[in-house]
């Protein structure tokens, strides 16, 4: 067979030369062969070596003790860091995730045993070319995911490795081998003992690959009946509406399919309508209603990204899109404006790319109308922002101490007048002048309704 070639970055050659040069064994290894055989760009350039971590150490002026008692010493080269790691086999493993103790050895093939698929046992560098002891280049060729020997001993050593088995699937759009995914049918349960860190980084690489309809294998093989279970409950649920012609998952499939592969977007799709099981209710002649459900499912996505540690940024944006997602309302600029209170203009953008989404996962009779909709809609949002017109408290021609000087005390009554203006502002632009509102306000404080909430349902 021809020798395969691969354009190694300076900063990796010059590693490997000087490793080769005073006498070791040096391959770049792992996804970076991988995704060079792939004719991908790799993210990082990991290299293997059969000297020791202090022979390495000795061998370069800058180095990072990133996680020395296993064998990896992280090697600076023109501000750039390359991890460099002994040949090793790994010991028992304690806890499904983390080898009790390393060996260091000579043999490169017994480093490559220890790693997980096939397409990611490979090594080269180049003297010696691709070294693929277990058929990685065959694998890619078949667009396969395969365990390195046994798949069950694998998981075994390292549960994640379930997880990432699908991760790799959706990221390169390949089949997991069957014996493989018999593997990860059995040992799913092995995943209630991995972080939810780790959980929480391989879910969200499924969901802004380019396949995230792989959360459905991700379904059939076990796993989120023990990672994310509020999946496995939207399976089947069938909606029985006009606007509607798809179960609950495959709608919610496909609306991650029609949403951009960002991080807030792809999991406010997925969580969008986990709170329809709980609410669904059939009206006697046979359609199906899902009344509340954006608000249950906030409600459930919040649980869930607390759940899996996501930072507050994430959480706090994907729970208020998911609470918003059905907000119904028209493209007057009055409705907008009232929308945009609501919704909030720092998300409106993402809340309408939530709404296209969610609208393209329909019954296909009624998308092109709800898309115009939507569109015009769009169109009065911009026009709104761009003539700088009021929809928030912050805006108003007033603010709390005029109405204190006006004397309205401050405290829960003057929050409350201040929301009421801003609604009638919303209502009516021309009311926003400071006359107008105090006269307003004043009129506003001894309203017995003063306190009764917004409508938030249908603006």
């Amino acid at each position: 067979m021809e020798r395969l070639y691969i354009d190694i970055p300076e900063g990796a050659a010059a590693i490997l030369h000087r490793l080769t040069s005073a006498g070791y064994e040096a391959y770049i290894v792992g996804g970076c062969v991988r995704d060079c055989l792939l004719g991908r760009d790799p993210k990082d350039w990991d290299i293997t070596t059969s000297a020791r971590p202090q022979e390495v150490k000795a061998l370069f002026e800058r180095t990072i003790d990133t996680g020395i008692a296993h064998g990896t010493v992280t090697v600076m080269m023109d501000h750039e860091g390359y991890e460099v790691t002994t040949y090793r086999i790994d010991g028992e493993y304690e806890d499904c995730r983390h080898p009790k103790e390393v060996q260091f050895t000579n043999k490169l093939v017994e480093d490559l045993k220890r790693r997980d698929f096939t397409i990611n046992a490979m090594a080269y560098n180049p003297e010696t070319g691709v070294v693929d002891e277990f058929d990685g280049i065959g694998d890619l060729e078949r667009r396969i995911i395969r365990c390195v020997g046994e798949p069950a001993e694998r998981f075994d050593e390292d549960a994640l490795r379930i997880l990432r088995a699908v991760r790799f699937s959706a990221q390169l759009g390949f089949e997991i081998d069957e014996g493989t995914c018999l593997a990860i049918r059995d040992k799913t349960a092995q995943l209630a003992l991995i972080s939810a860190e780790r959980i929480q980084m391989e879910l969200v690489k499924i969901l802004t690959s380019p396949n995230p309809a792989h959360m459905k294998l991700a379904c059939d093989l076990g796993i989120t009946s023990v990672i994310l279970p509020e999946y496995d409950k939207i399976r089947g649920v069938s909606q029985k509406t006009p606007n509607h012609i798809y179960d609950v998952e495959v709608h919610t499939l496909k609306s991650m399919e029609h949403i951009e592969a960002d991080t807030v977007l792809r999991l406010t799709m997925l969580m969008h309508d986990f709170g329809k099981p709980d609410v669904k209710r059939v009206l006697d002649n046979g359609r199906e209603i899902f009344y509340r459900h954006p608000e249950i499912s906030a409600a459930c996505a919040e649980r869930i990204l607390r759940r899996l540690k996501f930072d507050n940024d994430t959480r706090t944006k994907v729970v208020r899109l998911v609470k918003w997602h059905g907000l119904k309302y028209d493209a007057s600029e009055k409705s907008v404006r009232r929308a945009l209170n609501r919704v909030g203009e720092d998300i409106f953008k993402d809340f309408i790319k939530v709404q296209c989404a969610d609208i393209q996962a329909k019954n296909p009779v009624v998308i092109p109308g709800k898309l115009a909709m939507l569109q015009e809609k769009e169109q009065t949002y911009h026009r709104i922002i761009e003539e700088g017109q009021c929809f928030t408290v912050r805006q108003l021609a007033i603010g709390g101490r005029d109405l204190i000087r006006a004397g309205i005390q401050p405290g829960p009554l003057l929050g409350a007048v201040l929301d009421k203006l801003t609604e009638a502002v919303i209502d009516d632009q021309s009311l926003n002048e400071k006359e107008k509102l105090l006269a307003l306000a004043m009129e506003l404080k001894d309203d017995p309704d003063i306190f009764r909430p917004k409508e938030e349902a249908n603006i």
